[in-house]
């Protein structure tokens, strides 16, 4: 088991991020808390990228599928598909939305890394997410409104929510020698028990 400190946690700013222009105010945010940025990538996701990186099986279509027929059925719509297509039509909604446009993906290291960048990140939601948070900040999406333009939530940011997810989210983004491991100067005054050598 690794020390907690050197907790990692997969970042990536969506199309939507990078088209208003908020890479460095994202990277700020997490300089400021003390995290470390050990990797990064601006690239075009590929679709499989996409289908690997969401992750979900039927069992999840299939429970997505109904939820949307109930919804279908209290807003008096037609019921077009079997339940597991309208499931996977929100992932193809999010592989469309992800790969229109370049992403940046990075890595950051630091205790509680995840839990950390979750926090800085905010809640899924724009509408809901907290004032302060990045999603909170600086979008005023909701799944209401995505829901009715058939889109994926403009949400401008993707962050693990757990450490193991963090691990494998990372393999599908970058290989092992992008990875950088070197040390912050700014980490003595974080991990440091005895903060040693300040005073002159």
């Amino acid at each position: 088991m690794s020390h907690p400190k050197k907790e990692r946690s997969f970042v990536m700013l969506k199309p939507d991020a990078v088209q208003r222009g908020l890479i460095g105010e994202v990277i700020k945010r997490f300089e400021r808390a003390g995290l470390k940025l050990t990797a990064l990538n601006i690239i075009m996701a590929t679709e499989e990228q996409c289908w690997t990186h969401y992750n979900k099986n039927d069992e999840w279509f299939l429970k997505k599928g109904n939820l949307t027929i109930e919804n279908r059925k209290t807003f008096g719509l037609p019921i077009e598909k079997e339940p597991i297509e309208y499931g996977k039509d929100i992932v193809r909604a999010l592989v469309k939305f992800m790969t229109c446009g370049p992403i940046v993906a990075m890595i950051w290291e630091g205790n509680q890394a995840v839990g950390i960048v979750t926090k800085i990140v905010g809640g899924t939601e724009p509408l809901t997410s907290d004032v302060g948070t990045i999603r909170g900040d600086f979008t005023l999406d909701s799944y209401e409104l995505s829901n009715m333009d058939s889109r994926a939530v403009r949400n401008l940011i993707h962050c693990s929510d757990k450490p193991e997810e963090a691990e494998r989210e990372i393999k599908i983004w970058f290989k092992e020698e992008q990875i950088l491991s070197y040390r912050l100067l700014a980490e003595q005054i974080l991990y440091d028990v005895n903060i040693d050598g300040i005073k002159e």
